[in-house]
Order: C-alpha cells, then structure tokens, then sequence
C-alpha cells in the first residue's frame, strides 16, 4: 500500500460507487427495492465509518497486517453489498 490518503481514497470510491448503484436501483425499481435499497446505503455508510475509525487507531504493532486485515475486511463487505444489488436488478 503506498499510502494511507490513497487507501482513504479507495475506500471512499468503492462505498460510493455502491451507494450509487443503490440510486439507480431506487429510480428504476418500485418501493419495495427502494426500502432494501436504503438499507444497503446505510450499510455502506456504517462501514465506510468503520473502516475509517479502525484506520487512524495508533496503538497498532504491526501495521502492514493491520492495513491488510482491513483491506480484507473492505473487500468482504463491499463484496456482500454488491450481491445484495444484484439481487435487487434481478
């Protein structure tokens, strides 16, 4: 990882471009995909939150596994909201 203003921007641009994809879901879908659809923003807004909060902690040992493990963590939970998605153009 070269830095961590670059890790924040990535985190930043996968949680949004989720959050998007809910938009368009909402404008195309009825109610029904609009309430799930509302439910995976505030998912992405909790864990866009706390992601960023595990970032800055300080009192780390290692922290190329720390980056890592969130890193890994990102990519689980933006995967699982993405499948939620899908679901919902389907």
């Amino acid at each position: 990882m070269a830095s961590v203003k670059n890790f924040k921007k990535e985190i930043n641009y996968i949680l949004s471009d989720i959050i998007e994809e809910c938009y368009i879901c909402q404008l195309t879908g009825d109610d029904k995909v609009s309430d799930k659809a509302d439910k995976i923003i505030n998912e992405a807004i909790t864990t866009f939150d706390d992601i960023i909060v595990r970032l800055h902690e300080k009192n780390v040992d290692n922290k190329k596994k720390h980056y890592q493990s969130i890193r890994a963590e990102l990519s689980e939970k933006s995967d699982k909201m993405m499948k939620k998605i899908e679901k919902l153009t389907v």
